[in-house]
């Protein structure tokens, strides 16, 4: 018998965490039998009046949003985290502890248009977007040890309003995730003198196996680890610690590379494709950011079809996560489709 990653169960490292997955990958033959999801309603007004993220329009705290034309942020009006929280003694020697986290929460508008996502706006409009996720994050950044931009798109992950927006917690905690990235990438930075995803962008460019997209600045790969069945790992080409380090070509290039990933997404089952999204970059409790790099992650949760979903139930609840497509199957099969988004065709 000879290994074939294809064929056989196996683990994958993931060395920005420090966790493993399995991978199986024959179990992509078995019948599926499971539940089947409603597909998403696609088609939607240019403006609602019942939205309360279009332009003009009363949000549930009373406020009146502006007339605005491109982006539009403001305070969350039902934020999980608070500017003005008591300090409390933390009892060290407890099991049961807490301690107070202090933070902002904010939403922001992609656009004043009710009926577009972002895979559907134009490389000027989502550059607005990337410009506004940087100065937001800068902003905050002066503030909040961790600054997390971030989209939910769709009912299956979460989004309670199909308006185009995302959202920005900031927070005087290091969440776990980011914790983790950050011991293990400067790990990986004392050992090795680079950056671990630095180094990971060459591999990848190199192999090309996993390589969903690329451009001047950018690439997008499945990465080898990826959990979600077409998970992404969008990353610049040059070091890059934070959204506010990116130069304006870099920015230019990344509404360019966002785009034809989106639209990917949406074509490979025909449907608004539903995911959660976000960036992570170096904290802003220090200055030395050169063991990080910048990155984004995407989790889409569609499995086989529009409406067959994958679930984190049994063994990757108790156990560790778990796939069956391999990434380099899932890679080959976003790279393959068409720039054109199918509702233009």
């Amino acid at each position: 018998m000879v290994f074939d990653a294809t064929e056989y169960p196996h683990r994958r490292y993931n060395p920005l965490t420090g966790e493993w997955i399995l991978v199986s990958p024959h179990r992509t033959k078995r019948p599926w039998q499971g539940g089947q999801e409603k597909p998403p309603a696609e088609d939607r007004p240019v403006y609602d009046p019942d939205c309360y993220l279009c332009p003009g329009n009363l949000r549930a705290n009373g406020e009146r949003n502006p007339t605005y034309d491109d982006t539009f942020v403001f305070v969350n009006d039902f934020a999980a985290v608070l500017p003005d929280v008591p300090d409390l003694d933390d009892t060290q020697e407890s099991l049961l502890r807490m301690r107070p986290v202090r933070g902002e929460a904010r939403v922001i508008c992609f656009s004043p248009r009710h009926d577009l996502t972002l895979a559907q706006m134009s490389h000027a409009e989502i550059a607005l977007v990337v410009d506004l996720w940087a100065e937001q994050t800068g902003e905050l950044g002066r503030r909040y040890k961790w600054v997390q931009v971030f989209e939910n798109r769709g009912d299956l992950m979460g989004a309670s309003n199909p308006h185009p927006h995302g959202q920005i917690w900031a927070t005087s905690e290091l969440g776990d995730i980011p914790a983790a990235e950050d011991r293990h990438q400067r790990a990986y930075y004392e050992r090795h003198g680079s950056a671990l995803l630095l180094d990971y962008v060459g591999l990848e460019l190199e192999k090309r196996e996993r390589l969903v997209l690329e451009n001047e600045s950018w690439i997008v790969a499945v990465p080898y680890w990826a959990i979600w069945p077409f998970e992404t790992l969008l990353l610049p080409r040059k070091h890059c610690p934070r959204l506010p380090d990116l130069d304006r070509r870099e920015r230019r290039d990344l509404a360019e590379i966002l785009k034809r990933l989106l639209i990917r997404y949406d074509n490979l089952f025909e449907v608004s494709f539903p995911y959660s999204m976000g960036w992570h970059g170096a904290p802003y409790d220090t200055r030395d950011g050169s063991h990080w790099q910048l990155h984004a992650h995407f989790y889409p949760p569609l499995l086989r079809s529009a409406t067959v979903k994958k679930f984190m139930v049994g063994y990757e609840m108790l156990a560790e996560a778990q796939r069956d497509i391999t990434p380099e199957q899932a890679a080959e099969r976003l790279r393959n489709l068409p720039d054109l988004h199918y509702k233009f065709r």
